[in-house]
């Protein structure tokens, strides 16, 4: 009975435990995020207009267009910018030294390379395992007809040498039993 108490008492100990590590996890977060000073609200793109590219994309939301030195806000409902905003060529985004134009065909000829060598990997391993397969098969049928075409020789050879050593002691085959009624 005691011990049964006192298994109780342990797994209420772990709960609270449990609870209590969590309860102080859980202030100490939201106590850590109020501490912290929110950012300073970034620069609108527009007013780095005319200045560098390096200086407009320190935004991320940002867009620079090399030829007319705008920086206009990311058309974020776009997956490409349009090219009423910047022509894929002169536009900028993340790092100045690429362009859209550029990174489009490096992805896509990426992505085509990885696309062929898988499908050309596949393609490889499964007929060369069906070739493997044919080959071995065939080896083993090979080897299985000598050993047995051996086997076959062999057997015969020693028929033979006891075919002779049989008329060597007068025993012959057709009728085990002829020397014992020679007696």
């Amino acid at each position: 009975m005691q011990s049964m108490v006192s298994a109780r008492l342990t797994m209420s100990g772990v709960c609270g435990a449990s609870v209590c590590v969590f309860v102080l996890t859980f202030c100490g977060v939201v106590v850590s995020s109020e501490a912290q000073t929110p950012s300073p609200a970034p620069v609108p793109c527009a007013l780095k207009s005319n200045s560098s590219c390096s200086d407009c994309l320190q935004n991320v939301a940002c867009l620079w267009c090399e030829p007319t030195k705008l920086c206009v806000d990311y058309p974020v409902g776009k997956i490409l910018p349009p090219r009423s905003v910047c022509p894929l060529n002169d536009a900028r985004w993340g790092v100045c030294w690429v362009n859209f134009q550029i990174l489009i065909i490096t992805v896509s000829v990426v992505a085509g390379v990885i696309l062929i060598g898988t499908f050309v990997c596949c393609l490889c391993c499964c007929k060369c395992e069906k070739v493997g397969n044919k080959r071995d098969d065939a080896k083993a049928e090979r080897q299985t007809r000598m050993r047995k075409s051996r086997q076959k020789e062999r057997r015969t050879e020693m028929q033979l040498r006891h075919d002779e050593i049989r008329t060597k002691y007068g025993l012959a085959k057709g009728n085990p039993y002829a020397r014992m009624d020679d007696h």
